[in-house]
């Protein structure tokens, strides 16, 4: 059997076509990606070509609220098997689930929502109630869809990448007495960098060794720092954004991973943490923290927001580099499950059971 799918996806996200790619390699899939945009108003990515099963449908977006409304002009679908929306928030979207696939079984493929109970939230997620299945974005996802959509089947997808150029990457030589935190994402209130570098001034007083490294978009950065004493500031390195290939070796220059977000749909950071051998600390509030941190085992978690707790983990994990390293070797036997070709096959699962094949 071939499944004829197709996804509906926002933008060309490095994260989402590293997926796509195991997908289109397998005999069994005839793949067909349609994106809403080529890229994000403030995409730190660079573009890259499109692969043959992938094209930028034609449209625009105008903005509501936060967030974007793309309209583009609704795909012909006729000839797939199956339908995946990876958005909801496009009239695009809103239109096929409400019309041309009312017919054809269509799976919706997301992070986990927000708490908003607005109306017209209500009204644009009304449709999913017909969806064939829903893919939640992780188990938090998965949790939360079952629990408000309890007609469709259910399942947990999360993002899968390649990390295989972190897992190879060698780790260069280091003082156990000067452990070294990353933290990668935009520097800005919503990735809880405020509490991260708050809970690294109190570590530094009895750490005066330790580093923070910081890789991504500067946004809020020179505000947050000019709150730090000068004595904490001399160990906080910002590296500037980095492209997707300069990531292994800058996460192999750590010896633990922190990702400390208010709110995070997912985070692939942590997947990319986990191939590059990182004991890791994140916020409960982390969507990829409830599938790829076993606490005491890999990493540890904290309720978001807390800064005494975080500053508590940073501490364990300074004060014992032997554990931090068993938990980094934890996190890179984990990683194998992690790959594309995994998700991929998950994805193939899930075509065989509700097309019922």
């Amino acid at each position: 059997m071939r499944y004829r799918v197709a996804f509906l996806s926002v933008v060309p996200s490095p994260y989402q076509r590293d997926l796509f790619a195991a997908l289109a390699r397998r005999e069994d899939v005839d793949l067909r990606v349609d994106y809403l945009e080529a890229a994000a108003p403030d995409s730190p990515w660079p573009e890259k070509p499109l692969p043959r099963y992938s094209r930028i449908l034609p449209g625009f977006w105008f903005p509501v609220g936060s967030a974007r409304c793309h309209v583009n002009p609704p795909p012909d679908y006729r000839g797939r098997d199956l339908v995946i929306l990876n958005t909801i928030m496009s009239a695009t979207a809103q239109w096929l689930m409400r019309t041309s696939l009312r017919r054809k079984p269509w799976i919706f493929w997301g992070e986990r929502m927000g708490e908003n109970r607005r109306a017209y939230h209500q009204f644009l997620t009304a449709p999913l109630d017909r969806a064939a299945a829903i893919a939640g974005i992780g188990s938090l996802a998965d949790r939360q869809y079952t629990a408000r959509f309890p007609a469709p089947r259910h399942y947990c997808i999360p993002y899968h990448c390649e990390l295989a150029p972190f897992m190879a990457e060698p780790r260069p030589a280091r003082d156990p007495g000067e452990p070294v935190f990353l933290f990668c994402g935009q520097m800005i209130a919503r990735k809880g960098l405020d509490h991260l570098l708050a809970a690294f001034a109190v570590l530094h007083g009895k750490f005066p060794r330790a580093r923070l490294l910081l890789a991504g978009r500067e946004a809020e950065l020179p505000g947050l720092l000019a709150a730090l004493p000068e004595a904490v500031r001399a160990h906080v390195e910002y590296a500037g954004f980095q492209p997707p290939e300069e990531l292994p070796p800058l996460f192999a220059r750590a010896d633990v991973f922190i990702l400390p977000s208010r709110h995070d749909g997912w985070g692939v950071v942590v997947n990319q943490a986990l191939g590059a051998g990182l004991p890791l600390i994140c916020s409960d509030t982390v969507g990829a923290a409830h599938d790829l941190v076993e606490p005491g085992v890999n990493g540890l978690r904290f309720p978001a927001g807390d800064v005494p707790a975080l500053t508590h983990c940073m501490e364990r994990l300074a004060a014992d580099p032997a554990l931090a390293a068993q938990w980094g070797a934890a996190s890179r036997a984990k990683a194998a499950a992690w790959t594309p070709d995994r998700g991929a096959e998950k994805w193939v699962n899930v075509f065989r059971e509700v097309l019922g094949q």
